[in-house]
This record gives structure tokens, sequence and C-alpha cells, in this order.
């Protein structure tokens, strides 16, 4: 492999050392971060995520705690849940873990977590933020993004970047979060899809090539531009038990200038920036950010 790699560990690494300060500023001025992650049902993938989340609030000093609901939890039950955090002023950040079980709307549940501790971004007013490049939080993942490329000293400005994939949780805020006029943003961004025609080819034209659309190896070499920066945000596990990625690493790699890894590239970075929202909320409604 001739690219170089984009370390999400050394990247969340720094970033939660930097967070660890700022929570220790908090603290000695009273404030204690908590972060409050909700978990309906016994889906594998979301106790284990939900307790990764757990353990890297405690590193950088966040407390945080658990609501579990059973896989029959109703929708009041969750919004009384829910509801229950928003008006607890010692809880600053709120998250739904997605996705929830088969025929619960998530739109409504997420509506009634106050936008000021939607440390997820999934709130429609913060998601109407993003849109109109006000502030607000904004979804982890495109924010993780953002600061592995500026961790790595890559400036976006004016670049043409190409998001393969049209999620409401990765595609479609990335777009609007990298083609924002803001100080490491400022990109000319397409967007790639299902409806896409000639995506190949398009994809080829791109100089950063960002692989969010939840297909295992879709992204081969004939979709990157010699020494493009690719990005690979899936994660999917094989067979025989390894993670990879959207990616076609062993190829991809050899033409590409810089790649992220799969483990070890966005998903570091994607919970270092869910600890970092939740920073932000606790110093915003503590009175101390800045």
């Amino acid at each position: 492999m001739k690219a170089k790699i984009l370390d999400g560990r050394w990247a969340a690494g720094e970033l939660r050392r930097e967070l660890g300060a700022r929570v220790a500023k908090l603290r000695s001025s009273g404030v204690a971060p908590r972060l409050c992650m909700i978990r309906v049902g016994e889906d594998p993938a979301s106790i284990v995520y939900v307790r990764n989340k757990a353990k890297a609030s405690a590193e950088v000093g966040i407390d945080s705690d658990i609501v579990a609901l059973p896989d029959d939890a109703p929708p009041a039950a969750i919004a009384e849940a829910i509801d229950l955090k928003v008006s607890d002023p010692g809880t600053h950040g709120i998250l739904l873990q997605l996705p929830l079980p088969r025929g619960l709307d998530p739109v409504p549940l997420l509506g009634r977590i106050d936008p000021a501790k939607d440390v997820d971004g999934f709130h429609p007013i913060n998601v109407g933020r993003l849109c109109l490049g006000a502030d607000g939080f904004v979804p982890c993942t495109p924010l993780g993004i953002l600061e592995l490329l500026r961790r790595h000293g890559i400036d976006l400005a004016g670049r043409h970047v190409a998001v393969v994939g049209r999620s409401t949780t990765v595609g479609r805020p990335l777009a609007n979060l990298l083609s924002r006029k803001d100080k490491g943003c400022d990109a000319t961004v397409t967007m790639l899809h299902t409806g896409s025609r000639e995506p190949r080819l398009i994809a080829r034209t791109a100089e950063i090539l960002i692989a969010a659309a939840g297909r295992r190896g879709l992204i081969d070499e004939t979709w990157v531009r010699p020494g493009a920066i690719v990005v690979d945000v899936g994660i999917h596990r094989t067979e025989d038990g390894r993670l990879v990625g959207d990616v076609d690493a062993s190829s991809v790699g050899e033409i590409a200038s810089w790649l992220s890894p799969v483990p070890g590239g966005v998903g570091p970075m994607t919970v270092a920036c869910l600890m970092a929202n939740a920073v932000r909320a606790a110093e915003l409604q503590g009175g101390a950010e800045g």
C-alpha cells in the first residue's frame, strides 16, 4: 500500500486530551458534564456502541448514564425517558441510540430532545441550522471526518469532494458541512447515490472521495482519481470476523495519496466528536464556553 494513513486513533487521542483540559476547567467552576444515552432493545451492536461511548466519556472526565428500555417499549415510554432527562439541569447531553427496533419512528422522538442537549445533532432544529450555516450541533460522523482531515493538514477550501451516499446521518449533513463558507470547509461538493448516472466517472474527478454508501467493498480503484484522498466511513464484518469498509483498501491503497483505515479511521473520530459535542453542551449550559 502506497497511501499514507489517515490515523483516526491518533487524531481522536489528540482531541480527547484537549477535551480533558476543558472538562477540568468546567469541573473547577462547579460544572460536572453529564451525558445520557437512551438505548431501546437488546441489539448487540447498539449495546457495544453505547458501552464504548460510556467508556470514552469516562476517559475525558464526562459522567454518563445509560437508560435501557425493552424492545417492546412504546413510543410514550421512550418519550417519557427523554423528557425526564431534558428537564434535568444536571444532564447536559442526550442521545437516542439508533437504529430503534422495527416499527418505531425516530423522528418524533429525536424532536423531543432539547436542541441544546442534542449532542448527536439529529434534532430538526440542529439539522436546519447546519443547512443554513448557523451555529448548532453537527452530527458526530461528519464532524469527525472534517476533524480527521484537519488534523492531518488537509485543507478543503476550493477542492472537489465527492460524497458517495446520501443518508441523513452521514452523507447529507457531511455535504452541507463541507460546503459551508467556514474555515477548514468551503469545498465544492458532489453527492453521489443510487440515482446518479456514471457515478464512477464523477468520483474519478474528485480530489477527495468519501465513501459512505453502506456497501462493503463498493469503492475500488476504478472509482478513484490517482493521488486522491479517500475516507472510508463504512464498517462491515466479514464471514471470518474481520472489520472492513466501503472501500477495497488493497486496490485503492495503491493509487490514493491518503486512505483512512477500517477499523481505526473514522470510527474513533465519531466517538471523540460525540465527546466534543457533550463538552460544548456543558460549556454552553454552564456559561463557560470560551
